[in-house]
């Protein structure tokens, strides 16, 4: 890998909540950054307004679809890394409509890895032989487990929801382009992520703001459904592995080895807010929770086996699940001013994949 002042890093999506994790990380050790970002409405610049002056930052506001744009930003960067994170990413918007999903997140695939292999090819022996193109995908394409097992490397793809179907297919994309054309492709498939600066229609944030506001906490079905939690700073540090020591045509799956129920993520959150807002009226927070109707198809189990993470790229979370959600609950009670304008804005928590039905205590 190049001496850290001479690698570029091409980043779509910066501008959202893992991107601008990635972006914020890039810039601190000193890198050169593109951020090419839609900015949809997940997207906020806020995200990055320590490090938007800096001078190894720049920033392109254009749609990854858009293949002339995309040509002419790699002919006039050049980078040495493209790390794809832009994505419509909510499992309930997916189920509102799927259209921006397959947009985005298969025919913006497609065309980053046709202009990338064109680039790639344009490059000399060195420099083809350095490039890395880095998928960032999910553990939901794999579908749900039951009480048991965890997704490995030989673990189909079963996608569930829309959502997950448009990740799915743009991992093949990764795949095939890997193996057809030779581009040096790496995906990552990773667990659910949570930490500061996430839009708030994801599950921790919106609990953490609604029980702020003291408004009832949705659960979807009784709560059992688990996921597997990992800090996005852990990600982040997981995706720099690989690309330091990951091989082409390689799947990695990175988890933060941390199950736990719905029900639990709340609670957690729920005692928090008691601990950190004692004269809040609002005590027990967990009597804001309510029990709803659960989302169409929602996958039952996460679990992600990252043993090949931890042996190949020497990585391992550094978070554990309570000390990460204290980290975020505290920072959500500290930032306002970068949630407040959302709320304001473009989502007030409003529930999303409901289909037409109706919620039931």
């Amino acid at each position: 890998m190049p001496e850290q002042s001479n690698n570029k890093y091409l980043v779509t999506g910066g501008s959202g909540f893992i991107g601008s994790a990635v972006v914020r990380h890039l810039i601190g050790r000193g890198d050169d950054v593109l951020n090419v970002d839609k900015l949809t409405y997940a997207a906020n610049p806020a995200s990055l307004a320590d490090i938007e002056n800096a001078p190894t930052y720049r920033f392109a506001q254009a749609d990854i679809c858009d293949a002339g744009a995309m040509q002419d930003l790699f002919a006039d960067y050049q980078p040495d890394f493209v790390m794809h994170l832009a994505a419509e990413s909510h499992v309930d918007r997916s189920i509102d409509g799927a259209g921006p999903f397959i947009e985005t997140n298969v025919v913006g695939t497609w065309n980053m890895l046709e202009v990338a292999t064109a680039f790639w090819r344009s490059r000399s022996e060195a420099k083809q032989e350095a490039f890395r193109f880095l998928h960032i995908s999910t553990d939901e394409v794999y579908g749900a487990l039951g009480d048991e097992g965890y997704f490995t490397n030989q673990s189909p793809h079963r996608p569930n929801s829309p959502y997950a179907a448009s990740k799915a297919s743009a991992d093949h994309l990764a795949r095939a382009w890997c193996q057809t054309h030779g581009l040096p492709v790496i995906v990552s498939n990773c667990s659910n992520n949570y930490g500061p600066y996430q839009f708030p229609e994801k599950l921790i944030p919106l609990m953490i703001l609604k029980g702020l506001a003291g408004e009832p906490l949705p659960v979807y079905g009784d709560g059992s459904n688990v996921r597997d939690w990992m800090h996005v700073d852990d990600h982040v540090q997981a995706l720099m592995a690989m690309l330091e020591k990951g091989q082409p045509g390689e799947v990695y799956l990175v988890g933060g080895d941390s199950e736990r129920t719905n029900i639990d993520v709340v609670d957690g959150i729920c005692d928090l807010l008691d601990e950190y807002l004692p004269d809040s009226k609002q005590q027990p927070h967990r009597d804001l929770r309510q029990f709803v109707t659960d989302r169409p198809g929602h996958d039952f189990r996460y679990a992600i086996d990252s043993t090949r993470a931890h042996k190949d790229l020497g990585w391992r979370p550094q978070e554990s699940f309570e000390s990460g959600l204290a980290k975020t609950v505290r920072w959500y009670l500290d930032n306002e001013s970068w949630w407040q304008p959302i709320l304001d804005g473009r989502y007030q928590g409003q529930r999303l994949g409901k289909t037409g039905e109706e919620d039931t205590a």
